[in-house]
């Protein structure tokens, strides 16, 4: 079942049903035996950051210590807790978009799709959706490549573009790979592949954007756009919600106008995950207040920047 977030009202069955069109696949395999992996112990908030650090000319800085990096929350410094560059396992949801004026650029995305798949580790674990008129999970959380490259060449087009449904159910599902008790360190991510604006959700923009800010997933966004488009003609409001999508979990959206071009724009989102830092920290503020917090992470090594979410929601009231 897929519930609605605090504030907003839980959606009724028929919707929640007509969201999802989805036979559960495969949860991966476990990490290989002996391979540690990092932990947090439940009854902690910890607050995680997935965070990207470049240079002046966009180059990825990869050799930072904890200590060349300062944490702040609604401008209160804050100390790490947790620190990691080892690019650890992720888990993420490849979703492309598959509605009826994607006929003539599906085959080359899926191409490209299928070049990024090929980039998964074995300990890492993804799933694949496609969505137009509904949101159809191809293939669920797995580490084995061939499927996933089989799941993207069962996409086909047809219907009209659900967007918001499609990144509601991927935050969702990707939620549920974080279990309770001791959980382990992943990264999450989803890649998302549109051509459009939403026509068809029954999900609004602003409640996909709020599951997003209270999940822990950072967002890609490509927006292939046409050709003809007049030059400064401004943001669509296709363009403003993958910006914004991205901006406020820390990812990056990539605009393009040949679908000859996404396997670059696909090995550049490939190249950043995994020349990420996960920085962890428990928020000085302990008031459970559920407000939300600005986060601000600035490395003390002169000349470069970071990239991460733009906040949390505090923990509510019990």
């Amino acid at each position: 079942m897929i519930l609605v977030p605090r504030p907003f009202q839980p959606l009724a069955a028929s919707v929640v049903m007509a969201l999802l069109w989805w036979t559960p696949g495969s949860t991966g395999a476990p990490p290989a035996a002996g391979q540690r992996q990092p932990s947090f112990r439940t009854g902690i908030d910890v607050v995680s950051l997935n965070v990207t650090v470049t240079d002046s000319d966009g180059r990825y800085v990869t050799d930072l210590a904890s200590e060349e990096f300062d944490v702040f929350e609604d401008g209160a410094r804050q100390e790490i807790k947790y620190f990691d560059r080892s690019n650890l396992p992720i888990a993420f949801s490849l979703l492309v978009d598959t509605s009826a004026s994607m006929e003539e650029k599906l085959p080359v995305a899926q191409e490209a799709a299928v070049g990024f798949a090929r980039r998964t580790r074995p300990e890492d674990l993804a799933e694949v959706v496609d969505f137009d008129t509904r949101v159809t999970v191809v293939q669920g959380f797995t580490n084995k490549v061939g499927e996933l490259e089989r799941a993207i060449r069962h996409t086909s087009v047809g219907g009209s573009t659900a967007l918001y449904n499609a990144v509601y159910i991927a935050l969702k599902e990707l939620k549920r790979m974080r279990p309770g008790g001791t959980a382990e360190v992943r990264r999450q991510a989803i890649v998302l592949l549109s051509d459009g604006d939403d026509t068809s959700s029954l999900v609004t923009f602003d409640e996909a954007l709020d599951l997003a800010k209270r999940s822990e997933t950072v967002i890609y966004a490509i927006g292939l756009r046409s050709a003809t488009e007049p030059a400064g003609k401004g943001f669509r409001e296709a363009d403003f919600v993958l910006r914004e999508l991205t901006q406020q979990t820390g990812g990056r959206v990539f605009f393009s106008t040949r679908a000859e071009e996404l396997s670059g724009v696909y090995g550049q989102i490939a190249d950043e995950l995994s020349s990420q830092y996960l920085i962890g920290y428990v928020s000085k503020n302990l008031r459970r207040d559920g407000t939300w917090r600005r986060i601000v992470v600035q490395p003390t090594r002169p000349g470069i920047r970071a990239r991460t979410k733009a906040g949390y929601y505090a923990p509510p009231a019990k």
